[in-house]
């Protein structure tokens, strides 16, 4: 999500006086009676409140919190004790003070990056068959720009509200940091969100080796989302609200995984096999600045799967899986003022 410029006045003392905060209350006990909804994440440990359409991000024993992903607040750090997660009545009391603000403006996607993967000097995975008697060479990045280009039109038709960018729309070759420089250059308002989609071919020296499969970024790698200048005062901020969103990104980039395969399956798959949603460092994925994924829709190396690449019939059903998968995500995100979550 787009970041307001945020003000960080912190002194000592008030940091030192958290850490005697007495947590004796359960949150997950005591934040289900008063109507908040928690998720917990164990491996990084951190967390998710959210209430009345606003979130609050936090983490285990820092008393910074991270409010709608536009500014902080301090507050009594949380502690974990064994399983449980324990908090002190000022840290409750700030966080209702929160959630019954009055939210200034809804949360929604801005824009939808589609990057068609390969193009121009560069085909990407490639194979020739004899199809009707005649070779036929099945190349990614024609594949690649047919579905984005169809995808981009459902879109455009479907949300003409929001900005929906091809980085290519012809057969050009574009190095890969032009793709991320065109994504993490998009302009959207306040409360606004940007996705990117990048869409792929796969290839194998195992002919037998088939199916499609959704990417996103592996959330063991560390990243810089957030602009130095948009924290002021104390620079000992900027790791710990930078790890906040890049957290809050990986979790809407899985989200968008899920509904996107969930699409596919429910599209193509009878005709190939679902791989699943699987982490990795692509670089147009580790370098957008937002929630990202890759999407291989299926390997050009298996003969019968690269027939099924070459048939319009079949890429429009798949295009058609990616975007419900993507408006199920908008539907999910706007209506859910921006919090996602996985379960």
């Amino acid at each position: 999500m787009k970041l307001k410029k945020l003000t960080a006045i912190i002194s000592t003392i008030f940091l030192c006086a958290a850490a005697f905060a007495v947590n004796d209350i359960d949150l997950l006990e005591k934040g289900k009676k008063s109507g908040m909804t928690i998720y917990w994440d164990s491996l990084s440990e951190s967390g998710m409140i959210e209430k009345n359409g606003h979130q609050l991000s936090f983490r285990n024993g820092e008393s910074i919190v991270l409010l709608d992903s536009l500014k902080m607040m301090i507050t009594e750090a949380p502690e974990l004790r064994g399983n449980q997660l324990y908090v002190s009545k000022k840290f409750l009391d700030d966080s209702e003070e929160f959630f019954n603000q009055k939210s200034e403006l809804p949360f929604k996607v801005g824009a939808i990056l589609i990057d068609a993967g390969h193009g121009g000097k560069d085909p990407g995975a490639l194979k020739t068959y004899k199809i009707n008697g005649k070779n036929v060479t099945i190349q990614e990045k024609d594949i690649t720009l047919k579905v984005s280009k169809m995808l981009a039109e459902r879109l455009k038709a479907a949300y003409p509200g929001k900005q929906i960018i091809l980085t290519r729309n012809k057969d050009v070759f574009l190095t890969l940091g032009e793709r991320t420089d065109i994504a993490n250059n998009v302009k959207v308002g306040e409360n606004e969100a940007v996705l990117f989609i990048s869409v792929h071919v796969n290839s194998s020296l195992n002919k037998t080796s088939s199916g499609y499969e959704v990417w996103y970024l592996s959330p063991g790698y560390r990243r810089n989302v957030l602009d130095k200048s948009a924290v002021d005062g104390d620079e000992n901020l900027f790791p710990i609200l930078n790890s906040m969103l890049e957290e809050e990104y990986t979790t809407e980039s899985i989200m968008i995984a899920k509904f996107i395969m969930d699409g596919l399956q429910a599209q193509i798959g009878k005709e190939s096999t679902a791989r699943g949603i699987k982490a990795e460092e692509w670089f147009v994925v580790r370098n957008s600045n937002m929630p990202s994924v890759l999407i291989e829709l299926g390997f050009v190396s298996n003969e019968k799967e690269a027939l099924l690449l070459n048939d319009e019939r079949y890429l429009k059903k798949a295009t058609l899986g990616i975007y419900n998968g993507i408006a199920a995500f908008i539907t999910h995100f706007e209506r859910s003022q921006g919090f996602t979550t996985i379960k």
